[in-house]
C-alpha cells in the first residue's frame, strides 16, 4: 500500500494552514514556495478541500486560504478522504476478486490493515500535529522565514521628473 502524492501534498498543505492559522489567510503561492508543492497542482487539491468545507477562500488584499474549521476538527483521513485517496492495502481495491475472481487466503488480513491506517489517520487532527514537540523547531524554522519574507520589501524609488 502506498499513499500518493495527492494525499501528502494535501496534508501537507493542511498542516501549513493549521501552522499558520492565528495568522490569517494564507495564499497558494506562499505553500507552493515553502513546501516545494506545484501552484497547479495546489489549485486542483484545493478545489476538493474547499468542496468538503475543509479550507475557505478569502478575497480581497491579504487574502487567500484558511481553515474553514478550528484545527481540532480535521483530521488526516478527513484530508486524504476529501482528495479522493483510497487507503486500501488489498490487491483488489476491496472487490474480493484477488485470486483469479475470487477472494485470496489473505484477503482479510489485507482489509483488516486497511481499517487500521484509517482509524489510525482518523485519530490525528491537525492540532495534535501541530502541538507534537519534532514540530515546534519546524514551526519556528517557518516563523522565522515568515518574518524574513515581510521584512523585504520592495524599494520604491523617487519619480525622475
Amino acid at each position: 500500500m502506498k499513499l500518493s502524492t495527492k494525499g501528502r501534498y494535501a496534508v501537507t498543505a493542511m498542516m501549513h494552514l493549521a501552522i499558520h492559522d492565528r495568522q490569517g489567510p494564507v495564499t497558494l503561492a506562499e505553500i507552493s514556495q515553502c513546501q516545494g508543492i506545484s501552484l497547479s497542482y495546489l489549485e486542483q487539491l484545493f478545489a476538493k478541500l474547499r468542496k468538503h468545507g475543509l479550507v475557505e477562500g478569502v478575497r480581497g488584499p491579504g487574502g487567500g486560504y484558511r481553515l474553514a474549521r478550528t484545527p481540532d476538527q480535521v483530521t488526516v483521513a478527513n484530508i486524504i478522504s476529501a482528495v479522493d485517496e483510497r487507503l486500501d492495502a488489498t490487491r483488489c481495491c476491496g472487490d474480493e476478486n484477488c485470486q483469479g475472481g475470487r477472494r485470496c487466503l489473505t484477503h482479510q488480513l489485507w482489509t483488516d490493515l486497511s481499517r487500521q491506517i484509517f482509524a489510525f489517520l482518523e485519530g490525528i487532527t491537525l492540532a495534535q500535529f501541530v502541538e507534537r514537540p519534532t514540530m515546534s523547531e519546524i514551526n519556528a524554522h517557518h516563523r522565522h522565514h515568515t518574518r524574513r519574507r515581510e521584512r523585504v520589501q520592495p524599494i520604491q524609488l523617487p519619480a525622475v521628473v
